[in-house]
């Protein structure tokens, strides 16, 4: 069985999916087999395996990292939240339906068999496994029902790693009141801390890690520079969301939907020195861009009416009057029709049918069984500016509970376009495809967007995060604590 190690966090956003993804790329890279493993997680980000199966997006990219194909194993129990206090559960890749909080609250201590099931599976295959907690270890409102922190911890015997972020200060604070609050069984699986997020000269710290070491009573395994790596984040904590409004060359704005999912369908945009990726909530911050795009929601309704009650969406209708590229992806492609019915109340929105914007000519209905697939294929004919991409092939994959009449790729009507694919923008030439149209359609030479090997790209970031996580980290002590030798 694997030797195994988990890294914890003082809060949600710590940094723990990130330093998980370098661990696995350092132990890749030192030559052993391994794959990452978070017993719960909760967000709107996900994606579908290649045998049908959906699981977190993070335990993709710590997967990816680690240099092996992603799987449900990795991530067992997948929350996607449908409303405040509700969400789909998703067990070993399967949607079991929609749990108010309190409900699941009551019954997730019975998914233990399923989460061990998976961890073991995995276990057997690799040398390592390293496994994401959730939050914090401290929730002591929680602590009794805990799966994915020092639940997960005790069943799998795993060391830890407790992780605070100095970025957004009070980082002694954090670290030395997680490891107060815990029961003393709890204290010492606590192998080190880590500060991370840390942007200046490490000596100032000295004091601070000096006394910080004398009141957990473990060493700081250590200081983790603020790394800046173009690499998947989840969901509404993306530094995505925080960026400028700068306008570009070619300006693309992104309409962030409340419950926007799978926004990491636009990443490869942002990787364009001349290409602006906003992502906005307001009328008066969509300007006049040269594309709009509606991504992924987990509830297509409720963010209808958002984005109707905003204003938003009479003024995404006048843009595309004007001949503004629009571009809807899964949920927000659903947005796009003349309708959306949900009969039975699978989103749970509390409305069975409402007008869609009317800029495709098709019909959505929501069923109780959910579209889950990769896919391939080579567009067919498409018109319009994107006729570029005709004969091009693409990659991707579905997440959906709606139907909505077209088996097509790729649905359009002038300068509006739609599809359920998620990733559409990612495979090689697509991209670089849509940005050149745009470039022809202002007068701009082509030059201006720069071509690039997106694999190689992907790659590359994978090496810096690892090169940062080895320079932070005491990597003696890592395997020290590995090897159960501490």
């Amino acid at each position: 069985m694997a030797k195994n190690i988990m890294i914890q966090g003082t809060m949600s956003n710590a940094g723990k999916s990130l330093l998980v993804a370098g661990l696995c790329r350092v132990f890749k890279q030192d030559g052993y087999r391994v794959a990452p493993f978070k017993s719960q997680n909760m967000a709107l980000n996900s994606f579908i395996t290649a045998a049908g199966g959906e699981m977190g997006r993070a335990q993709v990219v710590q997967a990816e990292a680690a240099g092996i194909a992603p799987d449900v194993r990795m991530n067992p129990i997948l929350l996607k939240p449908t409303t405040d206090v509700g969400s789909q559960v998703i067990v070993n890749g399967v949607a079991q339906g929609n749990m108010h909080a309190m409900e699941y609250y009551r019954h997730k201590r019975e998914y233990v068999p399923a989460i061990l099931e998976a961890y073991n599976s995995l276990a057997a295959e690799n040398d390592i496994i390293v496994i994401e907690g959730a939050g914090s270890p401290a929730e002591i409102n929680l602590k009794s029902e805990d799966i994915v922190n020092m639940g997960m911890a005790e069943l799998v015997d795993a060391p830890v790693l407790l992780v605070g972020d100095i970025d957004r200060g009070g980082v002694f604070a954090q670290l030395y009141g997680t490891v107060a609050l815990l029961e003393e069984n709890e204290r010492k699986r606590i192998k080190g801390t880590v500060v991370n997020k840390f942007r200046g000269d490490r000596s100032i710290l000295e004091p601070g890690i000096v006394q910080l070491e004398e009141l957990c009573g473990v060493p700081v395994a250590g200081v983790v520079p603020y790394i800046h790596v173009d690499i998947d984040d989840e969901d509404s904590l993306s530094e995505r969301f925080r960026g400028g409004n700068e306008r570009k060359a070619i300006d693309v704005a992104v309409i962030r939907l409340p419950r926007i999912s799978n926004f990491t369908d636009m990443n490869v945009l942002e990787t364009y020195e001349n290409v602006s990726l906003r992502y906005v909530d307001r009328t008066e911050e969509l300007h006049e861009p040269d594309m709009i795009i509606l991504p992924g929601t987990k509830s297509t309704i409720a963010d209808l009416m958002w984005l109707r009650q905003s204003g938003l969406e009479a003024a995404i209708c006048q843009h595309a009057s004007r001949g503004c590229l629009i571009f809807g992806i899964c949920g927000g492609y659903q947005m796009l029709g003349s309708k959306v019915s949900d009969p039975d109340q699978v989103e749970a929105a509390g409305v069975t049918e409402i007008t869609g914007m009317g800029l495709l000519d098709m019909e959505t209905v929501f069923f109780g069984d959910k579209v889950t697939h990769q896919t391939s294929g080579t567009f067919a004919q498409v018109e319009g500016e994107l006729s570029g991409l005709s004969g091009m092939d693409y990659v991707g994959y579905e997440i959906h509970m709606g139907r909505s009449g077209s088996e097509q790729p790729l649905v359009s009507r002038e300068n509006v376009y739609g599809s359920y694919i998620h990733g559409i923008f990612d495979a090689p030439g697509i991209a670089d495809t849509v940005m050149k149209a745009l470039c022809r359609k202002k007068g701009l030479d082509e030059s201006v967007i720069h071509s690039f090997d997106r694999e190689a790209y992907r790659q590359e970031q994978y090496d810096i995060l690892a090169a940062a996580v080895r320079e932070g980290l005491d990597m003696d002590y890592v395997y020290k604590v590995l090897n159960r030798e501490v």
